[in-house]
């Protein structure tokens, strides 16, 4: 046995949880939605009853087949509901001109009046507020009109549910009221409340790393911000601190941790999730924290950022939907299309949290071991064509990510024991460059049927959290031993590269126990890759007999038993509609009167371990 402190301590993921198109991630509901068909009727009818309560379905007894239809109907992407599709609001341009060589007169309230008097301007003061204006140029000014969006395919959260009448969440933006709902949810989901997570640990060893790749983006965030002042209205003050892309974590440290230690949002646009992860998994490696949160939250489903991609030509456009499928209706349901003829990616929105802790942390307290971060790697892409445009960085962060799985787990489980799961946005583009970098390095490595899933055929494309939920949809395949198939297409397209690789169509089943390794590929603009090697929880607990020896791990499933009772108990509860996010706001608020310090540590009320300032010189050589 390895002596324990000598070691590279191991990130652990004890805890998953957030919601999705999909469903409540924890307990594995939204992932058991992905693959509903495949699984026992007993399992089945948990999933829909979890959705049920979710969605507001109220059902006495066994549901009904018509609401076993509604929820079918009513998650995953599926047609916009988040705005009005066939009438949304633009400003257009309109110029008026004067008739006959006559100037443009039109009446007006004297308050309505620009600061600005244009020059050519003639006012006539009619009494009683109002004033006839005469112009002897052409005016140009800004009229509403409603058109109907291109574009009406979205992966949306369950119809019915909204997480902002879960708490008290005061405008806050979408993003930030699914961070709390997501964040709450994953924490309760260890097993463990927020007291004793910091009864585990010193105050500053703890981490949150969360970051939006595009910020809070509705009326609440940057858009009343920017759009306020042009349609009449004023900016709120809060629109600049709550749009920014970091806030979900701050909002999580603020309001449901109540956490003072380190906290950064680490942008890397849809390969975000991954950026996070691996500064959590570097920080554990290093000792520097044994407690990380890590997680995502984006609500982009909104009309002005659908229209910015579709200019861009990256979504998944009506008219062309139906020119694939020679049809005069628009199939939402299967507007993503990963690896097939296909027109491109669907917007989504989701908030998707992970908690890690260090292997001695998760041992010492029988956390529940849902698997393990063997890797994350991170490249960009050098000299680019263009900035949306993909680069020579993944072929490095999965060669890496492969190459770190060999040496983790040999070559053998690496041929026989792994799987993939693509980013797989359904584009044009996508499909071809993604698969001849999987496919070549599935060569290079001796993979001759690589099983590659690609679940944002089911949920959409969320950006920054896109990662976690791929990750999620793993960590449900070693608990239930489906992988998720790409449902949504009925062949592959020609210029997909295959040779080494197994694209299923449908829900693959899997011995988990054979399968002990899975990747995460993730791809965003700018040169943005990464790809991350996550080991399952079987293997996971080998590595820690191996480390800590077999009394150990007998230890540490006995302390296990009343963590995942707990956990049950969340997860029924949650079931039940009986849980409420954890928000506290303005409670237990210390300031620096209530802090006792010396030299040697500070002690925070609520924490009942001490700051430790004992800090060693890192450059005792130099000194």
């Amino acid at each position: 046995m390895s002596t324990p402190g000598k070691t590279t301590p191991l990130p652990v993921i004890v805890g998953c949880g957030g919601i999705n198109p999909a469903g409540r991630i924890s307990g594995h509901h939204a992932y058991r939605r992905m693959v509903i068909d495949a699984l026992p009727i007993t399992a089945q009818e948990r999933t829909y009853k979890s959705l049920a309560e979710l969605m507001g379905i109220a059902s006495e007894g066994q549901l009904s087949a018509a609401d076993k239809n509604h929820i079918r109907d009513n998650t995953l992407i599926r047609r916009i509901e988040n705005f009005d599709a066939e009438s949304v609001l633009w400003q257009s341009s309109f110029k008026m001109t004067g008739t006959d060589n006559e100037a443009l007169t039109f009446i007006t309230s004297k308050r309505q009046l620009p600061t600005l008097i244009p020059t050519d301007w003639t006012i006539t003061d009619l009494g009683d507020g109002e004033v006839k204006v005469q112009c002897s140029s052409p005016l140009s000014t800004m009229l509403p009109e409603l058109r109907t969006s291109k574009v009406t395919s979205a992966g949306q959260l369950p119809t019915g549910f909204d997480p902002a009448a879960l708490y008290a969440s005061r405008n806050h933006p979408r993003g930030l009221q699914m961070a709390v709902y997501g964040a709450s949810d994953t924490l309760r989901s260890t097993g463990f409340s927020v007291e004793q997570l910091k009864h585990m640990v010193a105050p500053d060893e703890f981490a949150v790393y969360s970051g939006s790749a595009m910020g809070q983006l509705d009326a609440d965030g940057y858009a009343g911000l920017l759009q306020n002042p042009v349609i009449g209205k004023r900016p709120s003050s809060k629109h600049v601190a709550l749009g920014l892309p970091e806030m979900a974590g701050d909002f999580v440290n603020a309001y449901v941790l109540g956490s003072v230690g380190e906290t950064a949002g680490i942008i890397g646009a849809c390969a975000t999730f991954l950026y996070n992860v691996k500064r959590g998994m570097d920080d554990i490696r290093r000792g520097d924290k044994r407690i990380v949160i890590v997680g995502n939250s984006e609500a982009p489903v909104q009309p002005h950022v659908i229209e910015g991609y579709r200019i861009m030509g990256a979504l998944a456009e009506d008219e062309e939907l139906m020119k694939l499928d020679a049809s005069s209706q628009c199939d939402n349901r299967r507007a993503c299309r990963p690896f097939s003829s296909n027109a491109g990616f669907t917007v989504a929105e989701a908030s998707v949290w992970i908690v890690l802790m260090d292997d001695e942390l998760a041992m010492q307290n029988g956390a529940r071991i849902m698997g393990s971060v063997g890797d994350v790697f991170v490249n960009a892409d050098g000299y680019k064509k263009s900035i949306p445009g993909p680069g020579i960085g993944n072929y490095l962060t999965v060669a890496k990510a492969v190459a770190s799985a060999r040496a983790i787990l040999g070559d053998e489980l690496v041929r026989d024991g792994t799987y993939m799961q693509a980013h797989g946005t359904g584009t044009p583009q996508n499909r071809v460059t993604e698969s001849h970098i999987l496919n070549q390095v599935a060569q290079k490595f001796g993979l001759q049927r690589w099983l590659v899933g690609a679940v944002k055929c089911f949920v959409g494309h969320s950006m920054a959290p896109a990662g976690g939920e791929q990750l999620a949809a793993i960590l449900g395949a070693w608990q239930d031993g489906w992988v998720p198939g790409i449902t949504t297409i009925d062949h592959i397209a020609d210029d997909v590269h295959q040779d080494h690789l197994h694209l299923p169509m449908q829900h693959v089943e899997i011995e988990p126990t054979k399968k002990p390794g899975a990747f995460v590929n993730s791809k965003g603009f700018g040169g943005n890759n990464a790809t991350g090697l996550f080991l399952s929880p079987q293997h996971t607990l080998g590595m820690l007999q191996k480390r800590w020896g077999k009394d150990r791990l007998l230890e540490l499933q006995r302390k296990q038993e009343a963590v995942e009772a707990r956990a049950q108990d969340y997860d029924a509860n949650a079931d039940n509609g009986s849980v409420a996010p954890i928000y506290q706001f303005g409670e237990g608020v210390v300031d620096g009167a209530d802090l006792r310090i010396d030299d040697r540590k500070i002690s925070i009320p609520g924490f009942p371990n001490p700051v430790d300032l004992s800090i060693a010189n890192p450059y005792e050589d130099m000194s």
